[in-house]
C-alpha cells in the first residue's frame, strides 16, 4: 500500500440503502451552480441556466438547485449526496453541451466514488456466520483421503439411467431380438 492511500477515505462500493430494489432515491440532494455574470469563461453556465436550468429541475425534483452569481470568478460546479460526498467541478471554458453532460452524471452517480479506497470486492449487510462457500463446502469428507481414480467416486456412478439412455437400450435388445429371429 502506497503512502497515497493513506489519506483517501475509504469504504465499500455499494447501493446505499439497496436504492433501485424497491424504488430509485436519487442521491443528489444538492447542486450549486457558481458563476460570473460577464466573465467569458463562465458562457456555457450562463448557457445552461438560460436553457435547460428549467427542464432540469422539472426531471428531478428531489434535488435543490441554487444559483451563486459571484464576480471575476471561475466557474464551478458543487454536487453534494445524501452519502455527506461533495464533488467539486470546475467548468471555465466549457461548452452548453459539456455541461449538460457533466451534470447528468452528477446527478445519476452516488457520490464521489473514485476516491474511496476499497476495502473488499464484495459487500454484505447480513453476513454469514458459517463462513464464505468454497466448491468443497458439501463434499463427501471421504474424498479427503481417497486415492483418485476411485471407480466409487466417479461422476457416472451416482447418476440414475436418464430416458433416453433406456430408450437405446431398449432398441438394441429389439434390434438384437430381430436379428435372432431372422436366423
Amino acid at each position: 500500500m502506497s503512502n497515497k492511500s493513506l489519506f483517501i477515505k475509504s469504504g465499500f462500493v455499494r447501493a446505499p440503502l439497496q436504492n433501485g430494489v424497491g424504488r430509485y432515491v436519487c442521491q443528489l440532494q444538492r447542486i450549486v451552480l457558481k458563476f460570473c455574470k460577464s466573465h467569458g469563461g463562465s458562457r456555457g453556465i450562463r448557457d445552461f441556466i438560460e436553457q435547460d436550468l428549467v427542464d432540469f429541475a422539472k426531471n428531478s425534483p428531489g434535488t435543490v438547485v441554487y444559483l451563486k452569481p459571484r464576480r471575476h470568478r471561475s466557474p464551478v460546479i458543487v454536487a453534494e449526496y445524501l452519502n455527506g460526498d461533495r464533488v467539486w467541478m470546475s467548468v471555465h471554458q466549457k461548452t452548453h453541451s459539456e455541461i449538460t453532460k457533466w451534470i447528468e452524471n452528477l446527478r445519476t452517480q452516488q457520490g464521489d466514488v473514485a476516491a474511496t479506497r476499497l476495502r473488499k470486492y464484495q459487500y454484505t449487510d447480513h453476513p454469514s456466520i458459517q463462513g464464505p462457500w468454497t466448491p468443497f463446502t458439501f463434499k463427501d469428507p471421504e474424498l479427503n483421503t481417497a486415492v483418485l481414480p476411485d471407480p466409487k467416486f466417479g461422476a457416472n456412478n451416482r447418476l440414475p439411467v436418464s430416458a433416453t439412455e433406456k430408450l437405446r437400450l431398449l432398441f438394441e435388445k429389439q434390434k438384437l431380438s430381430d436379428v435372432q429371429t431372422a436366423e
